[in-house]
């Protein structure tokens, strides 16, 4: 395949992930997009090391095998745990989530204090905290652990009294932590954006993995000159390890503008 009209991999362990397809395609537009969510398997922060890297290495199999060019892993428990070893595998550039986050929350801190939320497991991972103190010894990382969060996001409940709550419970003490810059360590956290910066305030930077992560892969095409032209025309497609019943109307929330093709796979 022509590697300019070859498509950009995108994997999750679910849906969440499609934040990260939608930044890449704004910023992207003239790049074809497959995206994988493991849905069968989801979530992958309860899973064992051992377990992410088999499922992340079959996922992006699945990719590969459709001749993808670059690969993203959008997966925040996937880029903590299995980024090394499918680099290491695989032929075609691959990233994840966590570093972009962590050199666009690096350049916007003034202090050097970073907050990062996320699920139990990324947090329990500290992947985030383990990139920042690589990158800059002298940073401090204040963590929290948000679960809730994902589940008000699939509801559609990213504002009222009850999202309000959780978020103020999730989050309060956090900016007397002096964090000017916040992480959404999570895919799903930047639909709750709005809330997240109603209560940390104005002089909190949050950063969003996922644009982040577009602007790194946008970088890693142009320097590998492997940037499509606008001449090719698109082709994007969702594929998902199980097909819920509700996975449209959750789908609509991530994505700006119409639903690509979804099909239902085996891995």
């Amino acid at each position: 395949m022509d590697p300019f009209k070859a498509p950009v991999g995108i994997f999750d362990s679910g849906i969440g992930g499609l934040t990260v397809f939608a930044a890449v395609r704004r910023r992207l537009p003239d790049e074809s997009l497959l995206y994988l969510g493991d849905t069968a398997r989801l979530p992958y922060g309860t899973k064992s090391a051992e377990t992410v890297i088999r499922y992340a290495k079959e996922c992006a199999g699945f990719l590969v095998e459709r001749g993808v060019k670059a690969m993203v892993v959008a997966c925040n428990t996937a880029s903590a745990y299995a980024l090394p070893e499918l680099a290491a595998a695989l032929e075609v550039p691959v990233m994840g989530v966590v570093e972009p986050g962590c050199l666009a929350a690096l350049d916007a801190s003034r202090g050097g204090a970073i907050g990062v939320i996320g699920t139990s497991g990324t947090v329990a991972s500290n992947a985030y905290g383990s990139v920042i103190k690589k990158l800059r010894p002298n940073a401090r990382v204040v963590s929290r652990a948000c679960p809730l969060f994902v589940p008000l996001v699939e509801e559609g409940w990213t504002d009222g009294e009850i999202t309000k709550a959780v978020v103020d419970r999730y989050l309060n003490g956090l900016a007397s932590e002096g964090v000017d810059t916040l992480i959404l360590g999570c895919t799903h956290y930047p639909l709750l954006a709005g809330e997240i910066a109603r209560h940390v305030g104005a002089k909190v930077t949050l950063v969003d993995s996922a644009e982040a992560t577009a602007g790194s892969l946008a970088a890693a095409l142009d320097e590998g000159g492997l940037l499509a032209d606008s001449q090719g025309g698109t082709e994007h497609h969702i594929y998902v390890t199980d097909l819920p019943a509700r996975f449209e109307t959750v789908a609509h929330r991530f994505l700006e503008g119409s639903i690509p093709q979804v099909s239902r796979v085996d891995l």
